[in-house]
């Protein structure tokens, strides 16, 4: 996702831990700035999901910013073609100021800001479809009733992968020069009503017609853990890992050595064993 900042940014596609797709329950990967669940080995023509919008704790953000994506789409994963349909939201602390924006993107094109005015706390439904090589991206504020639709045929269409995503998005300057940006303080976010379509078929996550992983964010951006799916396979939630601030080392004085006193003739003490 390229977040809606004054500059351009660009979202890298997920590189699985060890290169591997692992079917869920039995592996995780990671991931330098995704969190949540995505699922592989069929051809997808739709993916769902509503989340209810984090807000940004901009209270360790004061001079700075940090940013974080919340978002459904198709393609994007290690082994696709470079194309990722998706659109989402962001919760975003900008010079310490909360910021929330909607948005859609068909890699490698630019993003586009939704004219949707989005607040903390409300709910979100976000789809994306294919049908031949025309995307169709629909985005909708259930809280305040605005909804946005469009269509277009992309560049690169990637439908070898669904997911549902939190993102910590990447900066980039000029042509092939990025910088993974600081993943904003969401607390969490909770998908729900997750489903996708791949030859006709309906499933959730962890429908068995697919190959499904759990994704953890972890790196120099910051940190977010997926729970575990609920037992339908449709729910779960993200939360973001504070970093761990080390201590500072303090030194104490060496206490002065004692001046050895004589030792007393004695009996040798006897130990039982």
């Amino acid at each position: 996702m390229r977040t809606l900042a004054a500059f351009c940014t660009v979202v890298t596609g997920l590189v699985l831990a060890g290169g591997a797709q692992a079917g869920i329950f039995r592996d995780a990967s990671s991931s330098t700035n995704w969190a949540g669940y995505a699922v592989s080995g069929s051809t997808f023509t739709d993916v769902k999901g509503t989340w209810v919008q984090p807000a940004a704790n901009c209270a360790a953000s004061v001079g700075t910013s940090t940013y974080a994506a919340f978002w459904v789409g198709l393609g994007g994963l290690a082994g696709g073609n470079g194309g990722l349909e998706q659109t989402g939201t962001e919760s975003d602390c900008r010079n310490g100021r909360a910021v929330y924006a909607a948005w859609y993107e068909l890699l490698p094109d630019d993003p586009v800001p939704v004219p949707m005015a989005i607040s903390a706390g409300d709910t979100i439904s976000a789809e994306v479809s294919v049908d031949n090589s025309v995307a169709t991206l629909t985005l909708t504020d259930v809280t305040n009733g605005q909804t946005f639709t469009t269509q277009a045929t992309p560049s690169l269409l990637d439908i070898s992968s669904a997911e549902w995503i939190a993102e910590a998005p990447s900066a980039c300057f000029a042509a092939n020069r990025c910088e993974q940006l600081t993943l904003a303080n969401f607390g969490t976010v909770e998908f729900s009503g997750s489903s996708t379509t791949a030859n006709g078929h309906v499933g959730t996550i962890s429908d068995g017609s697919w190959s499904a992983t759990s994704i953890d964010l972890g790196g120099g951006a910051g940190g977010a853990t997926a729970a575990a799916l609920s037992p339908d396979g449709s729910d779960f939630i993200v939360a973001f890992v504070p970093t761990q601030v080390a201590q500072p080392q303090v030194k104490t004085k060496a206490k002065a050595k004692a001046k050895p006193k004589p030792k007393p003739k004695s009996r040798p003490h006897r130990v039982t064993t």
